[in-house]
Order: C-alpha cells, then structure tokens, then sequence
C-alpha cells in the first residue's frame, strides 16, 4: 500500500511555526515516496473550535503554496475528513470495544461511584485523560451495565489498559519506547457522556480508517502513544507507524513562544517574509537534505527528504537566519514580481492607490531596483520608498550637516549640489558622480559631505537609496524644489 499520511490540526489556533513544520515534513514525506497527504480536521473540542481559525488553515496553506490531496475542501474516498461529521462512527467503535470486553460504561462522578452525582468526564488533554481513576466501574456485571446504560443513567465509555505487562512503541526516529502498562493512565475515556469522543478515540479511529500508514507529529505526543497502541491492538487493527518529530525551541532553549518573537503563520506573512523562504527555512528545523547548500525549491525539498535525515535533537528557531533567507529570495525575483508583492504594502501605508495609476505602477518600477538590495522584508518598501510618492518632512537643520562641516559650509554645500542639478544629465550616473566629485575638489569637500546635505534635501534620510538614480526616478525639477525648501529651511536655522 502507497504512504498515507495525515495533518489533523485542531481547529482552536491560528497556524503556527511548529504545526506547519509538522506539515510540511508530512507533505514532503509523502512527495517523496509517492504517497498521499491528508488534511483532518479535529475539532471535537467544540468549546474552543472556531470557523474563524478554520478558514486561517486554508488560507495559511494556500499561501504556502503546499496542499493537501484528500481533505474537506478538496474531497476524497475517506471522508468526510472533519470530525464532528463523523460522530457516528466513534459511538459505533466504541459500543464495540465493548461488546468485545476490552471497554465499559463507566458510571462515576469522580471514580468514587457515588450514587446519583452526575458523570464527570475526564479531560480531553492530548497527553493523559483522567490519571488516578481508580477502576471503579471496571468490574461492573456487563449486563448490569447494560441495562443501566439503557434506562437513560448517565456514563460514559471507558478503555480497558491491561494491568500487566508492557507496550512497546518502536519510533522511526527515536527507536524503542517502553512503557509498563501499570504506568499508563488508567482506564481512560473514549466517548463523554455526551457522545464526544475523546481525542484518543477519534484519533485512532480515523487513522485506521483512512488507511493511515505513517504518522509524522511532535515529540510532545509521546505520552499518548501506548494508549493510542494498547487501542489498535484492542480492535485488532496493525497500527500506523510512528514518528515523533523534534520539537522547535527559542535559542533560550524553551519551546518556541511568542515571547521569541512571532510564532503564527500571519505575522511572518504581514511582516512581509516570503512563502518561499519561510518553507526553505522551516523544512530545514531539525532536517538536513543536501550538503554545501541552503537554498531549495519546495520540489527539490521533496525529492530529497528522508526521514532518516530528521536530527533527533530540538531545532532551534533563529531569526537572523531566517531574515537571512528572506532576503536572499527577494533578491531573486525579477522586478515586476517584486513590485506586484510590495505593491499591497505600499497601498496599506497610503503611498499608492488601492488599483495603482499608471504613473505610480511605472514610478514603482523605476525605484523597485534601487532598494531590491537593501530590504529584509517585503514590509520594508514603503519606508525606503515614501520620498518618491511623498514629500518628506525636513528634518532639524543638524541632520544635514555632515560631522566636519558647520552649518555654513553646510549651505554652502547644499546650494552647489542643487545648482549643478541644472547643469548635469544624472541619467548618466557615471559622468554625474565625475562631476559632483571634481566641483568637491573644488570647493575644497569631500565628496560625501558635498552630497549628503543633497541626500536628506531630497529623501528626508541620510540614509536612502542610490542617490543620483533617485533623482532620476522623481525628477530633477522636484529635486531642485526639494533643495530650494532645504535652504530656506536651514537659513532659518541659521543663528
């Protein structure tokens, strides 16, 4: 049979690092092999599940540019893929495991069995449910059981965990797991007294019914791993195999949080990180692929992936690194791309219309090259962009002067750069920087001194992009106005 492996999220979250890195490794498992990626939706916490935080899955996936093969948007022979539609099927599997003897009605409000307290269900946490029940209901008479179940007495179903002997769990990743069965959280619930199945029950039902055959999921899933294996060998079904992936720390060594910084899906894409880079970096948490290189395409991470390549060890998350990447896929994309992803940024910040003139999408154009260097985040645009769609705000009259020069010798300078803007062609960027350099001499400056009261004269900055290409973008009679109020501005800073 083909690999069939799943992502079955929660829906009570926005996405985050960890949860599509979990994807991720199961998307490019199965693309490597030849096998099938599901999407399951888990929401049999009803309290908490959200269509707010269902509809940040898909977006969050589409945005990525990876998706899944069967799932509830897309359809597929095993559904339906959503838990709460599959209810039925829960009550049906459990009712059987106690017809079988390996499960019963439990009827206590507390594991005391105190008569007429309501049942009290046991919690639905992913590691344990219910620790210290003491068995009460356990040896019930079946039929006594029965019968109270069916004159409408309030229970709820319960797993029988064998009271001797071991469970074994032979990880792909981190090999043989054992566990005594007197350690494993006894007798915990599978169907709520209301007819929720626990995540352990649905959990189990639907990989073997979807034909599972390999589950990639965090490390933190441990504890519930011999419940889950004491469960299939209860229905007498061949579990899938198991992966437990390594988790994702801060470089504080603490589980990745938000106090590291942003965590959701959302906040690396409002920031402006690129899909690509954000997939490149998060496949390489706790992965290797290919020695002396670091840039890979989604179907170059799918050739390559093994899981034998996954490091046992955390992987840490850093930033740095992760900017790093971003940066290097900005610089790989050609100009009209760059200018179509900065282009909702500079609409958001009001620089642009929402449907962009002709004019703004030709000046966008113009400038995209002159900063595609120098940006970290697509979110960086419209900073390093505003004085070419906007007329900047002088700064006080010290930020024009350069550290060796006074406020006079500051005029001085300024007046000569803005007057041979009349005089030279700054399209040729060359001959215009040969000029500027031999009026420095001159004039007795340097260079940057000469110009640098131009810079912020015309960008509001001392530092901005290219300078003479700036010009050439917003036009010499703008720079020229823009000199002139720079003048005044200092003459009346002038003591």
């Amino acid at each position: 049979m083909k690999a069939r492996v799943r992502y079955a999220p929660s829906p009570t979250g926005l996405q985050h690092i960890g949860s599509v890195r979990t994807a991720l490794f199961n998307y490019l498992f199965a693309r490597s092999v030849g096998g099938t990626f599901i999407l399951r939706l888990e929401d049999t916490d009803r309290t908490r599940s959200s269509d707010e935080y269902v509809r940040n899955l898909y977006d969050t996936f589409r945005w990525l540019g990876f998706y899944w093969d069967e799932g509830p948007d897309v359809g597929g022979q095993y559904g339906p893929y959503v838990q709460s539609e599959r209810f039925a099927l829960y009550r049906e599997h459990a009712e059987k495991l106690v017809d079988m003897g390996k499960a019963y009605y439990c009827f206590c409000a507390d594991g005391s069995a105190k008569k007429d307290e309501p049942v009290e269900d046991d919690g639905d946490d992913q590691s344990s449910a219910g620790f210290g029940y003491p068995r009460t209901c356990r040896n019930i008479d079946p039929v006594d059981a029965r019968r109270r179940v069916e004159a409408g007495e309030p229970h709820v179903i319960r797993l029988k965990i064998p009271l001797e002997g071991v469970t074994v769990l032979n990880d792909l990743l981190l090999g043989r797991i054992e566990w005594k069965n007197a350690d494993v959280n006894p007798d915990p619930v599978l169907l709520k007294s209301d007819g929720f199945p626990t995540y352990h029950l649905a959990n189990v039902v639907d990989d073997h019914l979807m034909g599972i055959t390999h589950v990639m999921r965090a490390q933190e899933w441990i504890p519930s791993a011999p419940l889950h294996l004491i469960m299939y060998e209860a229905f007498g079904w061949e579990p899938p195999q198991l992966c437990h992936l390594p988790m994702v720390l801060g470089e504080d060594g603490h589980k990745l949080s938000k106090r590291h910084g942003a965590t959701a899906v959302d906040e690396f894409r409002r920031k402006g990180y690129l899909e690509a880079a954000l997939i490149n970096y998060v496949a390489m948490l706790g992965c290797s692929y290919e020695d002396g290189r670091d840039l890979f395409t989604l179907d170059e991470l799918a050739r390559l992936f093994k899981m034998e390549h996954i490091n046992k060890a955390p992987a840490v998350f850093d930033y740095v690194k992760l900017e790093w990447f971003n940066g290097q896929y900005l610089r790989m994309l050609d100009d009209k791309e760059l200018v179509e992803r900065i282009t909702p940024f500079m609409v958001e910040a009001g620089l642009v219309s929402s449907t962009a003139t002709e004019e703004e999408a030709a000046r966008l154009l113009a400038a995209t090259p002159l900063v595609k260097e120098r940006l970290k985040y697509l979110s960086d645009a419209p900073d390093a962009l505003r004085f070419l769609f906007r007329e900047p705000e002088l700064p006080a009259a010290l930020e024009f002067i350069p550290k060796k020069l006074d406020l006079d010798r500051t005029i001085a300078a300024l007046s000569a750069a803005r007057d041979m803007l009349s005089t030279v062609d700054v399209a040729d960027h060359d001959a215009t920087e040969a000029a500027y350099r031999e009026r420095a001499a001159e004039l007795g400056f340097k260079l940057g001194d000469l110009l640098m009261p131009l810079r912020v004269a015309v960008t509001g900055t001392k530092v901005s992009p290219p300078l003479f290409q700036s010009i050439v973008v917003l036009g010499t009679d703008v720079a020229i106005k823009r000199a002139d109020a720079a003048l005044a501005h200092l003459a009346a800073a002038h003591p």
